[in-house]
């Protein structure tokens, strides 16, 4: 095999390389936190002051409580529904809950109720770098 060769076959293997896409590293953020309380049929509210881009939303508990739903209002008004019902225990966190597309998050309402006298929740959200 001569140097052209060699050259030319490593060329070839570097811009294969080269194209191949780049896994883009998701960053968890921090939406918002608040309190759940023992008996409460209202939603603790998370109001955001800036809109906040996600993809995603996750829940972690930092007490033991029983998480409903969270209703998500978006910049333009609209509002979903993400419903988990489901117990979780201090510092266990929920599964992605995925939007269709990046939204901008405007405030969330959180429904649930803790074991104890109060337990408190944080809300994450999902996106790209």
């Amino acid at each position: 095999m001569n140097i052209k060769k060699a050259v030319s076959y490593l060329f070839v293997a570097v811009s294969f390389f080269g194209s191949m896409s780049v896994a883009h590293a998701y960053d968890q953020i921090t939406l918002g936190r608040t309190i759940l309380l023992e008996i409460g049929d209202h939603g603790a509210k998370i109001p955001l002051v800036v809109c906040r881009n996600t993809d995603a939303i996750k829940v972690k508990a930092e007490r033991n409580l029983h998480l409903e739903r969270i209703k998500v209002t978006f910049r333009n008004g609209e509002t979903r529904n993400v419903s988990f019902h489901r117990d979780l225990k201090k510092n266990q966190e929920t599964s992605w809950r995925k939007f269709s597309y990046k939204r901008c998050v405007k405030k969330l309402e959180v429904y649930g109720n803790s074991d104890g006298t109060r337990a408190g929740v944080k809300v994450y959200g999902r996106q790209k770098d």
